[in-house]
């Protein structure tokens, strides 16, 4: 029997498959098995990534409240739940691209460690760094709302975090 979540994800590849085909067939051309299998590989690295930011956004939310109820670090408490959110909702990911995206070949060992130091790297260079300088350039230079701007920033940082994941904080 098949559970629900194995269900709506046959759904969702199905979709995928439809969507892709339908690109390929218009431009002249068979979807390759590898091209859909890559596809899909980078949807599922999107919904492990949809579900950091709401695993963050709670986390963080929750450690605030919670220090502020017991007055730890006023002034910096915003701080404190900030990388509260930042270190757990990494180690989520972690968790669920090796599970699920970016599995270890049959009979191969991947060392966890190594692997989770490099995926906090990847997260800091493009949480912190990448989007603090596109968001400079799409505020300062090209004169974009700053809300509309984060949302941008997701349009680069998003492929750039998977590729830097996939080729090497998963890499054998």
């Amino acid at each position: 029997m098949q559970t629900v979540g194995g269900k709506l994800w046959g759904y969702v590849e199905k979709a995928a498959y439809l969507v892709l085909g339908g690109l390929f067939k218009i431009a002249g051309k068979e979807l390759p098995e590898q091209a859909f299998a890559a596809f899909m590989q980078f949807v599922k690295f999107g919904v492990v990534g949809v579900s950091n930011t709401v695993i963050s956004y709670l986390l963080y939310v929750a450690g605030l409240l919670t220090f502020q109820k017991f007055h730890i670090l006023p002034g910096q408490d915003y701080l404190l739940a900030q990388l509260l959110a930042f270190v757990l909702s990494v180690l989520w990911s972690f968790y669920w691209n090796n599970k699920m995206v970016f599995k270890a070949e049959e009979g191969k060992e991947r060392s966890l460690g190594k692997a989770l130091i490099k995926t906090y790297i990847s997260y800091s260079f493009t949480g912190l760094f990448l989007n603090s300088i596109l968001l400079m350039l799409w505020v300062q230079v090209f004169h974009i709302s700053e809300y509309i701007a984060p949302v941008i920033n997701l349009l680069v940082s998003v492929p750039v975090n998977f590729l830097i994941n996939k080729f090497w904080a998963f890499r054998e």
